[in-house]
């Protein structure tokens, strides 16, 4: 925004400004005489109107019409396109989102809502649920395309949408069908044809030669005293009547007559360069003017607003601020309660900048300028002194001045020299000055008052000092200060005396206090209170609040810091200059404006004036707060304010969403929910809350309403590949530390993937059973197979060990082991066939345990291969010798191998192997563990060999027990997870080796 200072009064007399400084030289004199010269001026204050250019993000600077629609939002026509505003941002609209021209002329919006937009091509537009239409993309506009001027638009009580034209042309749509009505008159044409329905519902076209009335069919003419100057100077109002201005002024016309509201000076009129607005409240016309914006009244009061710029329109909005459509952008006039006036030197002041500021008792402003020059400004009668100071080098800058109640004094202070206006009631003419004894130069920092003595202190660029009587000696001895007594060394900023009489004072160390002749150091307990300090105040409590140089306010209290308030809780900034108290409500001066601090005790609030923030920024040098008005001394005059208004309302801002956009492609908002597919899309919301008297606006939002709310300064979002599912978008915003505001809510589905939906689910867990019970089924069938071929192998094993069984006992040897007891019986060697009796029934004993088990010990095995070959070796003598081998680290009684496996290869040895030799052989068995898990045998014999054996037979007959064996292998094999290995086969020439690796359990 623009600082505009245009305003002024049309009755004012003309100033001339005054700086008065008088300076006489007495040519041969080695002194100089200094006196004081007053000069009284009268002034008007002016009125501070934001100003909003294309700086500021408005589309042009050329603003020809302002429209405030029903929610709240300022719409700007200009030669570039439309602005929206919402009193903190504007947001631009061109070609590119639906207008068919750039250079828009008006706006009107009709019962619907729609905004309708008049462009210099003759092309219309208009604006509904977010979206734009146009021409292009909207059957009704195609058959409005008449390629003339708009120059007037009425919505009849029918809903019939009348348009004026700037040619011979007026239109009608029904709804239906398109109506065009050409007057047939040489001599009254409907050129500039305004519209306007009655309050029995008569149309009639207002044009710049004639009044024609509409009898349902056509228009005809009719005689009417309603002259409007033209169609910018009439408008309808909502009870049907017309307002208008001809020669005479401001007229109304209502159920058939005409009434004069106001009258307005000819030369106004004839400088009329836009709109008018009639406020029928204030009876009051605001003009738009070549020359300004006038405002008159009833009584003939006029007020000049924008001096030398030129007015296209002027509007007024529902919380009572004026707008201002210029070729300069436009300007806002805040309502009443809410404007600033600003004094400076075009309204009277000695110069913009005010360094310092007091009032005194009677209610007259005392103002430190960098002229050297104290303006007294009375605020009953708006009259200014100037008091101008001798030593214009010395006292050019008055940074502090303060009014002392005990003596009715003025003391002011620049860098570098005091002084003081005593009788201040009676004149300015007595002023002294502080003086160092020694002519030494000092440098004043800060003074300080007490309230109950006459003490006075210094913050000076070398330490603290204080005067013991500033009232009858206004001076010092820097040379006689007595250190910690009257003088505290160090470079200081500032000193204050509470209402005790205590003084505090802040220097390069922090902050200390001088008490009943003691120093205390309170920077040495807090690190807070080492940092610089910029200003010192006291509560009515007693507290102590300090600003601080980028730490915000500190309040202190009993050697104890109570609470620290900072940019975290609504300060501007952190670096806080100034403080004023004022009715329980702590106002603070920051480097980036001005905040007010109230509930202090309990929960501060802390009010942001961001309003005229150009104004109220960083070149606010000091302030003076009275029991309604805020005075600031800034860099551009003197800012003012009511700030104790009770007539100010502050609504909760209400937020709109103002449009969605998917995937590019702008929605309309309408509607109650919407449908999106599923997949990465991009759903972007744009949204604003409407407040024209703050621009610190704070906005939260959730997706749903069980979420928690996120906190956000932006009025865009964005939501990304978004998870399927229903949403509710909703948004609210508050105003500063206010209440928040009601919420606007857009709901939203995101379609599922078809993988999500009910029917796929549906059928997939009937696809899955049916798979699961198919599985189960084969699955149950293999396993009942298997069990059933494991029976099948188990009985079959079992049918083969009795075989083998059978083949062990086989009728030869029984018959021969029974020839051998009989021969021992014959030959009565009743031990030896006692001997082979005992063995064959031990024998036989064995082959009945066995036989039951389908795995038997190693040591079980052993001992029957050892009964057996005995008793072959009774029978064959030295003809058969055989050796065991067994490794010593097999456990044989835990070691477990299938029941009747080795007998028949011994027997087949013995028979086949060894026999056939005449001089006999030698069985070797040999059982050994390999790597803890198998357990390999080898029988070997020296007999004459299987190949050769198998050589030498005229028949194939196999040994039976063998090949049982072999079955019986195989059969193991398919039941049991690990088979087991059989290998015979011949040694070299001679002999046979049987290898059997036999997995361990």
């Amino acid at each position: 925004m623009i600082i505009n200072s245009t305003k002024t009064d049309v009755n004012l007399t003309l100033r001339t400004k005054l700086k008065l400084r008088m300076k006489i030289i007495l040519s041969g004199l080695l002194f100089l005489i200094s006196t004081f010269v007053i000069s009284q001026k009268s002034f008007a204050q002016t009125t501070y109107l934001p100003h909003y250019t294309s700086k500021n993000g408005l589309a042009s600077n050329n603003c020809y019409y302002i429209l405030q629609d029903k929610k709240g939002f300022i719409w700007i026509a200009t030669d570039n396109g439309l602005s929206r505003f919402d009193g903190t941002n504007f947001q631009n609209f061109t070609i590119e989102d639906g207008l068919p021209d750039t250079q828009i002329l008006q706006i009107k919006e009709d019962k619907q809502g729609r905004l309708w937009f008049f462009a210099l091509n003759g092309k219309l537009s208009y604006l509904k649920d977010g979206k734009f239409y146009n021409p292009e993309n909207d059957e009704l506009l195609k058959k409005l395309n008449f390629n003339t001027v708009i120059v007037s638009f009425l919505q009849d009580k029918s809903g019939r949408i009348w348009l004026g034209t700037n040619s011979n042309l007026i239109i009608c749509w029904d709804g239906k069908s398109v109506k065009k009505f050409v007057s047939p008159y040489v001599n009254d044409k409907f050129i500039n044809a305004f519209i306007h329905e009655d309050e029995q519902g008569n149309i009639f076209a207002y044009s710049d030669s004639s009044v024609q009335k509409f009898n349902g069919k056509t228009f005809a003419l009719t005689s009417s005293k309603v002259q409007p100057l033209s169609y910018m100077t009439a408008n309808s109002t909502i009870n049907k009547s017309l307002l208008y201005l001809d020669n005479g002024g401001l007229k109304e016309f209502k159920s058939g007559s005409i009434s004069n509201l106001i009258s307005i000076p000819h030369n106004l009129i004839k400088n009329m360069s836009g709109y008018f607005y009639y406020d029928k409240t204030a009876k009051q016309i605001w003009l738009a003017n070549a020359n300004g914006t006038f405002a008159l009244d009833k009584n003939g009061k006029t007020v000049q607003y924008l001096q030398d710029i030129t007015i296209n329109q002027a509007i007024k909005d529902i919380n009572q601020n004026m707008w201002f459509a210029t070729n300069q952008g436009i300007y806002m006039l805040p309502n009443v309660n809410n404007r600033l006036s600003i004094i400076d030197a075009e309204s009277g002041l000695s110069s913009n900048v005010i360094k310092s500021i007091t009032k005194d008792a009677k209610n007259r402003l005392w103002l430190g300028t960098d002229d050297a020059v104290i303006d007294v400004l009375s605020i009953n009668n708006y009259q200014v002194d100037e008091v101008g100071l001798d030593d214009f080098k010395k006292y050019k800058t008055i940074k502090q001045i303060t009014f002392d109640p005990k003596s009715q004094s003025i003391y002011f202070a620049s860098d570098y020299g005091m002084g003081v206006f005593k009788n201040i009631n009676k004149n300015t003419d007595d002023v002294k000055y502080l003086k160092e004894t020694n002519n030494s130069m000092f440098v004043i920092k800060h003074f300080s008052l007490s309230e109950n003595s006459d003490h006075l202190a210094l913050a000076l660029s070398s330490g603290v000092v204080f005067l013991s009587d500033r009232m009858n000696k206004f001076e010092f001895n820097s040379l006689k200060y007595r250190e910690k007594e009257d003088f505290f060394k160090d470079r200081s900023y500032h000193v204050f005396y509470d209402r005790e009489g205590n003084l505090w004072f802040s220097n390069i160390n922090g902050l200390s206090q001088f008490s009943n002749g003691k120093l205390i150091k309170h920077f040495e307990n807090h690190p807070l209170l080492t940092k610089r300090i910029n200003d010192i105040q006291q509560l009515p409590d007693g507290t102590l609040i300090l600003a601080t140089d980028g730490y915000g306010l500190i309040f202190y209290k009993e050697n104890k810091i109570t609470r620290q308030i900072t940019q975290t809780d609504g300060l501007t900034n952190n670096i806080c200059t100034k403080i004023f108290i004022k009715n329980n409500e702590i106002w603070v001066l920051t480097s980036k404006g001005v905040n007010k601090i109230s509930n202090y005790a309990k929960a501060p609030g802390v009010v942001n004036f961001d309003y005229g923030q150009d104004l109220l920024s960083d070149d606010i040098n000091n302030l003076f707060i009275d029991d309604s008005t805020a005075y600031f001394a800034t860099n551009k005059g003197l800012i003012l304010f009511k700030y104790n208004n009770k007539n100010i309302s502050r609504n909760l801002p209400k937020v709109y969403i103002t449009s969605i956009t998917k995937d590019k492609e702008r929605l309309p908002i309408d509607k109650s929910n919407f449908i999106f597919e599923t997949g990465n899309n991009i759903i972007l919301f744009t949204f604003s809350a409407v407040d024209f008297t703050t621009s610190d606006i704070t906005y939260r939002y959730r997706l749903n309403e069980h979420s928690a709310w996120v906190e956000t300064r932006t009025r865009r979002l964005d939501f990304s590949s978004l998870q399927s599912g229903d949403y509710v978008f909703e948004v609210s915003a508050k105003s500063q530390n206010g209440n928040w505001g009601p919420s606007a809510k857009i709901s939203f589905t995101i379609k599922k993937y078809f993988w999500e939906s009910l029917w796929f689910l549906s059928i997939l867990i009937l696809l899955v059973a049916y798979i699961f019970y198919k599985v189960a089924v084969y699955i149950t069938r293999k396993q009942k197979d298997k069990e059933q071929e494991q029976l099948r192998l188990k009985n079959k094993v079992l049918m083969l060990e009795q075989q083998a069984l059978q083949a062990m006992m086989n009728p030869h040897f029984v018959f021969n082991v029974m020839n051998s007891i009989q021969h021992y019986i014959n030959t009565q060697n009743t031990a030896s066939a006692n001997k082979v009796l005992t063995g064959f029934a031990r024998l036989i004993r064995k082959n009945l345990e066995i036989c039951t088990k389908s795995y038997i010990s190693l040591e079980e095995e052993i001992e029957y291969l050892n009964l057996y070959l005995k008793l072959e070796k009774n029978r064959f003598g030295d003809k058969l010798n055989y050796v065991f081998s067994v490794d010593t680290e097999i456990d044989k009684e835990e070691t477990l191998i299938p029941s009747m496996l080795l007998q028949p290869y011994v027997e087949n040895a013995i028979w086949h192997g060894i026999m056939p030799k005449e001089i006999g052989g030698n069985i070797q068995i040999n059982i050994k563990l390999k790597d803890e898990f198998f357990l390999n045998i080898e029988i070997i014999d020296d007999g004459i060999g299987i190949d050769n054996s198998l050589k030498a037979r005229k028949d194939s007959h196999i040994s039976k027990g063998m090949q049982l064996t072999q079955e019986r292998l195989n059969l193991l094999g398919q039941i049991e997870a690990k088979p087991i290995h059989l290998e015979v086969r011949q040694n070299t020439t001679n002999g046979t080796t049987v290898f059997i690796s036999i997995p361990l359990k």
